[in-house]
């Protein structure tokens, strides 16, 4: 139920978002100075989620802020300003932050915890965890990633993809969208393997559907399709089983966001589909799109990071850019409070090594390790305040 609710309080943010655009009284200058000071930790890598981010650190520790269960033990009502460091004593080298937040250490063991309503924790309950648990079943993961109310893994043995979480369009892959344990919402809280025998190189779960890449660079989709998440140009409402996105493009890289999807070419090329109205797709239009429509601007992207009403990506050259809705937070980081339909420049002229969107706001970290976010809510920023903000600002020391 908590995703659904801040799921509704994102639909109500943006349209108050639209009204502040026409009144554009609270526009900021078109050219502000950007901060200057750097954070106390260095991440290897950085994840937004639904209300919060959480970032693994050079050293392998684990640290989130924002709002929600950050797995420290506190309740859901709880605000971080600052990061905060999770998991005691375990070492982890990969974090995603989504409606609720999993994590691998570096002995392959996953670990999640957050809101459990659907099973999306994969412990075998529906009970919320304010810790890390392990995900059940004894598999050792290569990767994973948490959507808005669904995970997905892929096993390091032989590159199988398993999900877990709800299934009610479809969304797990497993050929059905009952699920295992029958319920009405159907859903699974283990772990299950997804149909197909393909073998994959990552795997994406958005809100309703889900995206992988396989090991030789196919790109497939299964799940809600009403606006063409899937990709595959058909008007199916959903898809059961892993569908090939159309075209025969080699993909290397694919990620989910919440009705549409975007992934880069091994030719380092961006395409999107699906939800389009509010320009998420990069393309120039504010139209669905069922098939891979090519990101203008021409720029050459290493990887591409979908969120709710807006993706992120960042170039070969290490430059951010972004498209969408800026939600009137700035979340598109380039200094205005406007939506675009095309990408553009994260300002500051700050080098990123990678980039990540959540629902209404942005994160990255820097070739050097320093985590900057924008957009808003200003909790999910770590600075330490509950300003928003539409250029980069540094991620704050731990407390």
């Amino acid at each position: 139920m908590r995703v659904r609710f801040l799921f509704f309080l994102s639909l109500l943010g943006f349209t108050l978002a639209c009204r502040d655009d026409e009144q554009s009284a609270t526009a900021p200058d078109p050219s502000p100075a950007l901060a200057t000071a750097a954070s106390a930790l260095v991440f290897s890598q950085v994840s937004a989620g639904v209300s919060h981010t959480c970032g693994v650190t050079s050293d392998n520790r684990l640290f989130c802020w924002g709002y929600g269960v950050l797995g420290d033990g506190a309740t859901s009502t709880t605000t971080r300003l600052v990061p905060v460091p999770v998991g005691g004593t375990l070492r982890f080298r990969q974090v995603s932050a989504g409606g609720n937040t999993c994590a691998i250490t570096t002995d392959n063991r996953a670990y999640c915890w957050g809101y459990n309503n659907l099973g999306q924790l994969g412990d075998g309950t529906t009970s919320t965890r304010l810790t890390p648990v392990p995900v059940t079943g004894g598999h050792l993961f290569r990767t994973i990633q948490t959507g808005g109310g669904h995970t997905c893994a892929v096993r390091a043995s032989d590159d199988r993809a398993f999900c877990w979480g709800s299934n009610r369009y479809g969304q797990l892959g497993i050929g059905n969208n009952t699920g295992p344990e029958g319920t009405f919402d159907a859903h699974s809280s283990k772990p299950v393997a997804v149909v197909g025998g393909l073998t994959f190189g990552h795997v994406s779960p958005g809100d309703n559907h889900t995206c992988g890449v396989t090991t030789d660079n196919r790109a497939f989709c299964w799940g809600l399709n009403q606006n063409g998440a899937v990709g595959d140009s058909s008007t199916s409402a959903f898809r059961v089983r892993p569908t090939r996105v159309a075209g025969k493009r080699q993909y290397r890289q694919i990620d989910a966001g919440r009705d549409f999807s975007c992934a880069v070419t091994v030719g380092n090329r961006a395409f999107c589909w699906g939800s389009g109205a509010r320009g998420q797709l990069g393309n120039g239009l504010a139209k669905n799109a069922r098939y891979p429509r090519a990101v203008a601007g021409g720029l050459s992207f290493d990887r591409v990071s979908t969120g709710d009403l807006h993706a992120c990506a960042e170039t070969t050259g290490n430059r951010a850019y972004c498209w969408g809705s800026s939600w009137s937070y700035g979340t598109l980081g380039d200094g205005t409070l406007n939506n675009s339909l095309a990408p553009v420049a994260v300002v500051g002229g700050l080098f990123f090594a990678q980039v990540t969107a959540g629902d209404q706001h942005t994160c990255a970290k820097t070739s050097a390790g320093r985590a900057y976010c924008w957009g808003g809510p200003g909790e999910m920023l770590g600075t330490g305040g509950y300003a928003s903000s539409s250029v980069p600002v540094p991620v704050a020391g731990p407390m």
